[in-house]
């Protein structure tokens, strides 16, 4: 099952009012299924990896019912507020003995905003409010889990969480049915920062190094006039560029995405366009598997080349095909 997603909302109207819709935090995390069936559970990305052993503290999750499955997010809180950095990097781990370590350094709560099936039943036909109503019956004191707080002001909601550094604010329609892996205008977005879902094609090594990263090379899967993804002729997916992205990747953070990087096997040049030789030139050419969040300014008109971005994540639940589904 793939999740319900939000349309980004009209930022010049912001939230919608009246008794109708219904708004939460938009939480900074990974967006996980919690899937849940006789005593053992899976914590399911968007692309369906199973990522449960990276989270052992939410093992409690499994002891709410037999059969359930909940929709939510796994949030690392740094100095009151979530951290998609800290997050992001857990879901790295496949070592069962490393992952026990890491709730103690980086704990990760489970925020769940929907519940979807309980005891066979399948709930995703029902209205919003139904749903939520039998979601805050069941997460009851359940160690590490909460459930997104419901606020009935949103545009109060969206100065509220703009003035705290929070991410921003998702509008409910509380009588839409749950959407199963489709967008739909009853869930509106409303994000305070612009954060962009880029595919790394290349990198760059810091001057004066060989091996750490001065930038990576990014850009977004490329259609044809179809809008099928344009491949080369080995099958190879090929890319719009979008720019290099050096912010960011100072310290620790650098040094995580050069180890991911080093796994990704090499390639000729995978972008649809040639870029400038002075950008080119000792660059190392990548698959497109890789995808990260950059930060920005929004992109360039004409060139469409991100504007100031900044590293903020790799962001392991996705694949370069699904970022053709995000608009």
């Amino acid at each position: 099952m793939r999740p319900m997603l939000a349309t980004p909302g009209d930022p010049r109207t912001g939230p919608p009012g009246g008794r109708g819709w219904a708004h939460e935090i938009k939480w900074d995390g990974i967006r996980l299924l919690a899937d849940v069936r006789g005593g053992g559970q899976r914590l399911l990305t968007r692309s369906g990896r199973d990522i449960a052993a990276a989270f052992p503290e939410l093992a409690a999750i499994a002891q709410v019912g037999e059969d359930l499955l909940l929709d939510g997010e796994a949030v690392a809180m740094v100095g009151g507020r979530p951290s998609f950095g800290h997050v992001v990097e857990r879901v790295h781990t496949s070592s069962v003995t490393a992952a026990a370590q890491l709730p103690a350094a980086r704990p990760a709560t489970y925020i769940a905003f929907d519940l979807l099936r309980v005891d066979g039943m399948q709930l995703t036909g029902l209205p919003w409010s139904a749903r939520r109503a039998a979601l805050e019956d069941l997460l009851d004191d359940v160690p590490g889990v909460l459930v997104s707080p419901v606020y009935d002001d949103g545009v109060q909601l969206l100065a509220a969480t703009a003035d705290q550094g929070l991410e921003g604010v998702v509008s409910k329609r509380r009588a839409a049915p749950y959407l199963e892996g489709g967008r739909s205008t009853d869930w509106l977005k409303f994000p305070h920062r612009d954060t962009m879902s880029v595919v790394i094609g290349g990198w760059r090594a810091q001057t004066g190094t060989a091996t750490r990263l001065g930038a990576v090379h990014v850009g977004l899967p490329a259609v044809d006039a179809e809008g099928r993804p344009l491949r080369d002729e080995a099958g190879r997916l090929q890319l719009v560029y979008a720019g290099r992205v050096g912010s960011g990747l100072a310290g620790r953070a650098g040094l995580v995405l050069a180890e991911r990087l080093a796994q990704v096997p090499g390639t000729p040049y995978p972008f649809t366009t040639a870029i400038p030789r002075a950008e080119a030139t000792a660059s190392t050419w990548l698959e497109p598997r890789v995808v990260i969040d950059v930060a920005s300014l929004g992109l360039t008109p004409g060139e469409g080349r991100l504007r100031q971005p900044s590293f903020q994540g790799v962001r392991e639940d996705l694949t370069p095909l699904d970022l053709l589904e995000l608009p």
